[in-house]
């Protein structure tokens, strides 16, 4: 029993060794090039961070609360470089009625907007431009405004899509910076459950819109085309189906590409409030005067169509579901109802002239309590989109009930590769870990497009960087994952906890990964820091 004893007391440091020494890397596994630290603390510290892909910088904007002088907050830019050294640091002073919104980029310019949560339609929108590091402050009084919900730059001017103080309409904000000139667009005044996406054209000068309109049967989609220098009216069209299915949400094509306008979304059937499958149509001149109703040719895809969609479920259950699809269709019955939410990031332009559509599948997740039976404010989630407002406001608060809204799921995501008539080429899957929720429905996964034509996807989840890549409909791991490394010496550090974490495409196939750590040295005292990483596949 003694030496019993002695040979597992042999063993035991190895163990404890072996439990500090991270697996290695998978072999697609990106290099970590560059990291820096900031010794910051969420408790005072505030952290946003906007990537310049065309610049090769990254910006931070940094409140700092000093402890125990609650609301003297001081406000700093940090500019980094492409090895994430610092460039420049330049201070703004930002008045205590102020909080942070959002941020938001065109090339060489990071633009901060803030708000007076005390004064209804008070805003405050900052310009820093990374070439000189110059700085212009420009307040807004818009007096209707209440709630800043999205943000795009476009020629020097903010396009901010707002709630107004009725609590009953949203409507985008046109605000010029170099002036101070502002205007409601008259011609985007919406209620607040209408779906708002947009691109924007910013060598022409133009913005394009699709909002969704229903008469509570039926939905359709409208294009609004506006110019960016006084928000006028261009042109406006109807996008919509004679059969039964309705039209949800959808995106354009980059407006960049001139020879072709691919709009693609999702469709439902009997209920507006979920998507059986995705959309796609060539809105050219010359795909719409070939239709004998001079209205654009709509293809639909029913979510069986697809080869991986349901690549989420075993295999055990896809067989089961794909069985009753296609027994109701041999009979030509009614198709399955399919229930799922989807969430439709801007479609990427390809190589060969097509495009990609990113569709993250999404659930809301409740906490259930005897005590939850309050109101939820109506101001607790946002829309379908990161440019929305409020449209998931109905189905996810319920009023009196036990349940309380905590937030998203993000199952899995959805990949399709179209061609610029519509045509689905290809499809793929990116199935998620349980633990990526959201409090707000905004994109919890990122894509970047590789120089190869090849896309990644991926998202943070604590320390981890868990990943896919994606070459069209070819099967590749979805648990594919590596650990961010906090120190390049052979010293054991471990990661204790982190907090806020976020991934930003940043060109050049590599990605910015940010956020707050604690860190644990080995025989060594902890450290709380800020970190940058690039991550380059």
């Amino acid at each position: 029993m003694k030496h019993f004893f002695a040979f597992w007391c042999c063993l035991l440091p190895l163990g404890l060794w072996a439990q500090r020494t991270p697996p290695p890397p998978p072999a697609d596994a990106p290099v970590q090039a560059a990291r820096t630290e900031l010794v910051l603390d969420p408790t005072f510290d505030e952290v946003q961070v906007q990537t310049l892909p065309a610049d090769t910088a990254v910006v931070l904007l940094i409140r700092h609360e000093e402890p125990g002088l609650r609301h003297r907050a001081h406000y700093v830019f940090q500019q980094y470089g492409a090895d994430l050294h610092l460039r420049r640091e330049v201070p703004v002073d930002i008045p205590p009625e102020f909080e942070m919104q959002r941020l938001c980029a065109e090339p060489g310019i990071v633009y901060a907007l803030f708000r007076a949560p005390e004064t209804a339609g008070k805003l405050l929108a900052v310009a820093y431009d990374a070439h000189g590091g110059q700085l212009r402050v420009q307040p807004f009084d818009t007096k209707l405004c209440r709630q800043v919900v999205g943000l795009k730059a476009m020629a020097g001017r903010l396009l901010v899509n707002v709630t107004l103080a009725d609590q009953q309409h949203q409507t985008v904000l046109l605000l010029n910076v170099a002036n101070g000139q502002f205007q409601f667009l008259p011609s985007l005044y919406e209620p607040l459950d209408t779906e708002l996406t947009s691109v924007a054209d910013r060598p022409a000068g133009r913005a394009e819109f699709v909002l969704s309109q229903s008469n509570g049967r039926k939905q359709r989609l409208q294009l609004k085309r506006l110019s960016a220098d006084q928000g006028q009216l261009l042109s406006s069209e109807f996008v919509q189906t004679e059969s039964e299915r309705s039209l949800l949400t959808a995106q354009l094509s980059p407006p960049e590409d001139t020879a072709a306008r691919l709009l693609a979304g999702t469709y439902g059937l009997r209920d507006l409030h979920y998507a059986q499958g995705l959309f796609a149509t060539d809105l050219t001149p010359r795909a719409t005067a070939t239709t004998a109703t001079g209205r654009p040719a709509l293809r639909f895809y029913d979510f069986k169509r697809f080869r991986h969609f349901f690549d989420y479920l075993n295999p055990t259950r896809e067989a089961k579901l794909r069985g009753r699809a296609a027994r109701r269709e041999a009979r030509e019955a009614s198709p399955l109802q399919w229930h799922y939410h989807l969430l439709l990031h801007e479609m990427l332009r390809q190589p060969d002239g097509g495009y990609t559509l990113v569709a993250e599948v999404y659930t809301p997740q409740y906490s259930y309590s005897p005590y939850n039976g309050l109101p939820l404010s109506p101001y607790a989630v946002t829309g379908h989109n990161s440019y929305s407002a409020f449209g998931g406001y109905a189905p996810y608060n319920n009023y009196g009930s036990n349940r309380a809204f905590v937030g998203f799921r993000t199952t899995h995501v959805l990949v399709c590769g179209f061609d610029k008539r519509g045509n689905l080429l290809w499809d793929n899957n990116f199935v998620v870990g349980p633990g990526l929720v959201r409090s707000g429905l905004e994109e919890a996964v990122q894509p970047l497009t590789l120089a190869n034509g090849h896309l990644v996807l991926a998202y943070l989840l604590d320390n981890e960087l868990h990943y896919k890549r994606i070459n069209q409909s070819e099967a590749s791991p979805n648990d594919t994952k590596v650990d961010l490394l906090t120190s390049a010496s052979a010293q054991v550090e471990k990661v204790l906890d982190v907090s806020q974490p976020d991934l930003l495409p940043w060109g050049d196939n590599t990605f910015i990964a940010s956020g707050f750590q604690r860190i644990k040295v080995d025989r060594g005292a902890e450290r709380q820091v800020f970190f940058l990483q690039a991550l380059h596949f």
